[in-house]
């Protein structure tokens, strides 16, 4: 099977800006692949080219086997996209954002019935189809959206950071149901803040400043950015800021705060024992493994902070 997209040098400008600067990627058909960067990196624009709904400036972009030949038709027909802002209408029920979606893709109304009838039952929609879409609580809407999204019967589903603004609970819903759309054979695409959704994706794009800085699965990009030991440091209310700074100028280490606490990691395990054995007595250290939190800060805020 031919993947579900193939990006090479894609380039995305807009005037004199580069908002996207010659990225390259493969999705598989079946995997949940996010993008993950902080505001202004690229996802967006990225997703939204990929949708067919930009053109690329320059470079390679296949999608569910086409590209831009045709200004993103072919692409538009097989691809569903849910923005970042919520995209149904307050003002409609439930019913009459989905029939006036389905309009939008001139579904004929039989294979309306069908589609919508099948999609709200995956959700669990459980309430009247005459409902107000602006009396929903956030996870409910956000959830049609989805049913909204696919009720072309998509094969990528491109999701903008779909569960912004929601509570930890409808997040971890809605998650299950992206699992459940991957489980039966379509591509799902999404960004996000998150990084307990982030650690739920197959793969992750991780863009600053239009590029992608690293690429892969959580655990190798955790690898791959901290190869060596790590622990995190608890002061126990000692004031150890000496003890911090010189930490801060031996090469080979990278000191970031944690709350309260500190957390170091070290290329290599001697230089690791030796500032374990010039602690301060009251101050207690424990091994641990990084988190993609971790990586985040390190790859793609590092320059920053």
């Amino acid at each position: 099977m031919t993947a579900a997209v193939e990006v090479k040098d894609l380039t995305i400008k807009y005037g004199d800006f580069t908002a996207v600067n010659k990225i390259s990627f493969t999705i598989k058909r079946g995997e949940i692949f996010g993008f993950l960067g902080a505001n202004g990196a690229g996802k967006t624009t990225t997703i939204r080219t990929l949708c067919g709904l930009l053109i690329p400036s320059s470079g390679k972009a296949m999608v569910a086997g086409f590209g831009f030949e045709d200004r993103g038709k072919n692409i538009k027909r097989r691809v569903g996209y849910m923005s970042q802002k919520f995209t149904l209408y307050n003002d409609l029920t439930v019913y009459e954002n989905m029939f006036f979606t389905a309009g939008l893709r001139k579904m004929e109304k039989s294979v309306f019935k069908e589609r919508s009838g099948q999609l709200l039952d995956f959700i669990g929609f459980d309430k009247p189809l005459s409902t107000m879409v602006g009396d929903l609580p956030g996870g409910f809407k956000q959830e049609v959206s989805l049913a909204a999204s696919m009720l072309h019967d998509p094969e990528i589903i491109f999701l903008d950071e779909p569960t912004s603004g929601v509570d930890p609970r409808s997040r971890a819903r809605f998650w299950s149901l992206i699992k459940k759309i991957t489980a039966s054979g379509k591509t799902v695409i999404v960004t996000t803040h998150y990084m307990d959704e982030a650690e739920q994706c197959g793969r992750i794009a991780l863009m600053r400043a239009g590029g992608i800085i690293a690429l892969g699965s959580p655990k190798e990009l955790e690898k791959k950015a901290f190869p060596g030991p790590m622990i995190e440091i608890d002061a126990r209310g000692e004031d150890i800021s000496d003890f911090l700074n010189n930490i801060r100028e031996i090469d080979g280490v990278l000191l970031q705060p944690y709350g309260l606490r500190w957390r170091a990691a070290f290329e290599k395990k001697d230089i690791m024992e030796n500032i374990i054995s010039a602690m301060p007595k009251r101050a207690k250290h424990k091994y641990i493994k990084p988190s993609l939190e971790d990586v985040f800060i390190k790859l793609v805020e590092g320059k920053n902070r």
